[in-house]
């Protein structure tokens, strides 16, 4: 029983961890109010990395061991770790699923960054993208997300605008 509070006072302070991880990601960003779509993809990128490098030392095997002796010992604290895991998957999913999406748009970045105003061109191509997205991706499909795109894409077509006419 001295190792078993033992090792649940360890897991309940990586519980404790991971729940600060789950708020910090679920906290409104604070962006500066130029930013491009491409802060999108590597806000996903980063968040992908850091759920991954999670859910990697959640399955090492120190971790499953220390849980093995738990479930044997018929520990309460598992219920909350087994919560937790399965938020750390969804999230972790949801941030390579936005990866993979957004990527779709990564070549569309590029032209609407250099481009003069003739921009227009890569437009619809862009639209029928993120209408893809918006009808396929299972997290990305929000309202949230959506807006925050479309409000760096604007971004990103008006800092182009702004070059074009400086330099004109």
């Amino acid at each position: 029983t001295e190792v078993t509070e033992k090792l649940e006072e360890v897991v309940m302070i990586w519980t404790k961890q991971i729940r600060q991880v789950l708020v910090e990601s679920e906290q409104i960003r604070r962006e500066a109010d130029d930013v491009g779509p491409s802060a999108e993809l590597e806000h996903w990128k980063s968040r992908m990395s850091s759920f991954n490098s999670l859910l990697d030392e959640i399955k090492s095997s120190r971790v499953k061991k220390i849980i093995s002796i738990l479930q044997a010992a018929r520990s309460k604290t598992l219920k909350q770790w087994k919560a937790l895991d399965g938020s750390i998957t969804i999230a972790a999913n949801e941030a390579k699923d936005n990866v993979r999406y957004l990527y779709t748009l990564d070549k569309f970045f590029g032209p609407l960054a250099n481009a003069s105003p003739v921009m227009m061109e890569h437009i619809p191509s862009l639209m029928n993208t993120v209408c893809m997205i918006y009808c396929t991706s299972p997290y990305y499909n929000t309202s949230e997300h959506m807006t925050s795109l479309f409000l760096k894409i604007t971004n990103q077509m008006i800092n182009t605008c702004k070059t074009y006419l400086c330099e004109g």
